[in-house]
């Protein structure tokens, strides 16, 4: 089975290690994994050797409005820009003649990036392709119901499945797709992405009831930094054992430069690390963004947890997942848009004094369930 992944990721890294983990399940099948690669590379994120990757040219967001799309020099994308990247999308598409073409995100998101994405979806229909859409469980609300009947008619013309990467036990898509019973037939739900669980490492004593404060990729994760490090050189409840702040690879060198010279005593400020699951293990308390994979990463741990969500501009879907949780009593959520280490020492003494989180009760298996409905899919063409 030869399989066509696109994927572009514009601020964060969720959505390229998310696809990562599909992709390294995909070829762990057997089957022939391509990868267009729409964003910039992300340091400690490898798809794995079996995945071709073709890098196209990269499209990131100036900022967390997304309003502007930037090009590889920083430049604003233009029609010029555009048409270099449908020529090279299309161009892999016929040299691959894929089994199946995967979608991440689109027609839910990414809706910029039509200009490629439509031709790209038409020619592999053509050819005969099974087409389908990886999505997350919940999607950012859209400010203009029209976009409903423009998506649905999208996934009606040229997708063949929707494979959710959720739970619906935990929230089903319709709760942030209203029109998803319009194209019920074609949702499937794949469980949790999550990455497999790392070995102990108990022979390491990093992590070992410390506070863990991470921003996934840190593109807009300074604020939660800083508020954190003011709170760790005050008092109160959790203050008194070390605190970890993992600043991920798109925090820019000299602010994490600032960041480590400002550490008071008993706060130790590094890079994101790959045993970051592990750390979590150990903890004494997590504080964090509410993406995706962070979220996963918390819940597989049981450690107790502050969720400080992104809500710039018109983003809801992390609000969304921390208050969902925080209405189960597993962890404190903060607004970001009243963080202040006041705010963030209160959550701090909300989330500790929550009873030990219950073990996690959702599907995690979505890499491979995925693997699994392509291939039948497939089979049944």
């Amino acid at each position: 089975m030869r399989v066509l992944f696109h994927v572009q990721h514009l601020l964060g890294i969720g959505h390229d290690r998310r696809a990562a983990l599909i992709a390294r399940g995909l070829a762990g099948t057997g089957a022939a994994v391509t990868v267009l690669r729409g964003g910039h590379p992300v340091p400690g994120i490898g798809y794995g050797p079996a995945a071709e990757i073709v890098q196209l040219p990269p499209a990131r967001a100036a900022d967390g409005t997304f309003k502007t799309l930037l090009d590889e020099n920083g430049r604003p994308i233009d029609d010029a820009w555009r048409a270099r990247r449908r020529a090279a999308v299309l161009d892999t598409v016929a040299r691959v003649r894929p089994d199946v073409l995967l979608v991440e995100s689109f027609p839910f998101g990414r809706r910029a990036f039509r200009f490629e994405l439509l031709p790209l979806l038409e020619a592999a229909k053509a050819a005969g392709a099974v087409t389908a859409c990886s999505v997350r469980d919940i999607l950012v609300t859209k400010a203009r119901p029209e976009r409903l009947d423009e998506t649905v008619s999208v996934v009606e013309r040229l997708f063949d499945h929707v494979l959710v990467h959720g739970d619906p036990g935990l929230i089903p898509f319709g709760a942030t797709f209203p029109a998803a019973e319009r194209i019920a037939d074609r949702i499937r739900y794949t469980g949790y992405v999550a990455a497999p669980p790392q070995p102990a490492g108990e022979d390491r004593a990093d992590g070992t009831d410390e506070v863990i404060v991470s921003v996934g990729g840190g593109a807009v994760g300074l604020p939660l930094l800083r508020a954190a490090l003011a709170l760790r050189a005050s008092t109160g409840p959790g203050l008194d054992t070390p605190w970890r702040l993992l600043a991920g690879p798109d925090v820019p060198e000299e602010a994490f430069r600032t960041l480590a010279a400002e550490a008071p005593p008993g706060v130790l400020v590094e890079r994101a690390r790959p045993d970051f699951p592990a750390l979590l293990r150990r903890c004494r308390l997590s504080i964090s963004q509410a993406g995706y994979n962070t979220v996963l990463d918390v819940l597989q741990a049981g450690c107790r947890a502050v969720l400080v969500p992104f809500a710039a501009g018109s983003e809801t879907e992390q609000a969304i997942r921390a208050r969902l949780l925080e209405e189960r009593g597993r962890l404190a959520v903060v607004e970001e848009a009243t963080l202040t280490p006041r705010t963030l020492a209160e959550g701090v003494a909300r989330a500790l004094a929550l009873p030990p989180p219950p073990a996690v009760a959702l599907r995690l298996d979505g890499a491979a369930t995925t693997a699994r409905l392509l291939r039948d899919a497939v089979a049944n063409r």
